[in-house]
């Protein structure tokens, strides 16, 4: 009886019924992946074009084809040409060398988490403020609005200056661009969470004469878990940019920032593109992270999954 209790789960799993519930995800990378060969096709064409004329060799469409795949400074590398990128940039050096793109991903993951962190706790103690005292709801709220309107390109180097003429560089001021970023989301999602609950629970509870600290912890927290979790898939994706937007004015000379400014300064196209990928692959796991945590955290609040 238990054997049979324990072996019908893994009996109920289909791999049909798998791939048919991940198809619109496989069917859209296929897309994705037909567009950019496409793409590299028609933006290295005219480029190896211009190198079979100058070489005076007559050549056939394949051969065409071939060249734009190959290209050594191609428009548009070719998906393959990043992955190969990818794979030598990664296992082809040592972790802690310069020329290892898993040491400039690990460089700019440590100020992305720092940044992080920063900005939601930042952002969260913050709306717990807005919620409780009006007056900053109309005072500071709107100029939380306008802060985000500022480019953080004009920004960063302002940040790096300043904390440079104090003696404090490296991971804290690009942590502190990521914050400046990340805690908007943050803030704006969970006032709403905190602001989410009805009038008559409110009332409810202040029957029961809690305080607002109990209303806080009983009431309005719970109900902006949802909130807050979606705030923090936005926040986490910001935070990123933010590291490498604060590596790109300094000449930082490790991050995924300073290997984007290496391949524009020596024309290594693949390289640039193999650093992009590299953080959309980071993203892509930090929201992972925080979507498990998310589902474990209504699993612990007796939430269905």
């Amino acid at each position: 009886m238990t054997n049979s209790a324990v072996a019908l789960p893994r009996a109920n799993w289909r791999p049909t019924a798998w791939v048919g519930e991940h198809a619109p995800i496989f069917t859209v990378v296929a897309v994705l992946f037909v567009v950019w060969y496409l793409a590299a096709f028609l933006m290295n064409a005219p480029q190896v074009r211009d190198a079979f004329a100058r070489n005076e060799v007559k050549y056939t469409f394949s051969e065409l084809v071939a060249g734009t795949m190959e290209a050594k400074r191609p428009v548009v590398p070719a998906p393959h040409q990043v992955a190969i990128e990818l794979y030598d940039s990664i296992f082809g050096y040592p972790l802690n060398s310069p020329r290892n793109l898993a040491y400039h991903a690990w460089v700019t993951l440590s100020a992305t988490v720092v940044g992080f962190a920063i900005g939601a706790i930042f952002g969260i103690l913050l709306a717990i403020l807005i919620v409780h005292l009006r007056t900053l709801e109309k005072s500071l709220l709107p100029w939380i609005i306008c802060s985000q309107m500022v480019p953080i390109l004009a920004i960063a180097p302002i940040i790096i200056v300043v904390f440079g003429a104090i003696g404090i560089r490296g991971l804290f001021p690009k942590s502190i661009i990521s914050a400046y970023l990340c805690f908007f989301p943050v803030a704006i999602g969970m006032v709403k969470g905190l602001t989410s609950p009805d009038p008559i629970q409110l009332d409810l509870m202040r029957t029961w004469s809690a305080n607002k600290l109990q209303v806080l912890r009983k009431l309005r927290w719970p109900a902006s878990i949802p909130f807050l979790f979606a705030s923090l898939k936005v926040s986490v994706t910001i935070s990123l940019v933010g590291a490498i937007v604060a590596e790109l004015p300094t000449g930082a000379q490790a991050g995924i920032g300073a290997r984007l400014l290496s391949g524009s300064y020596y024309g290594q196209t693949v390289q640039i593109w193999a650093a992009l990928v590299c953080a959309a692959v980071i993203a892509t796991v930090l929201i992972a992270m925080i979507d498990a945590i998310a589902k474990l955290t209504a699993r612990h609040m007796g939430a269905a999954t």
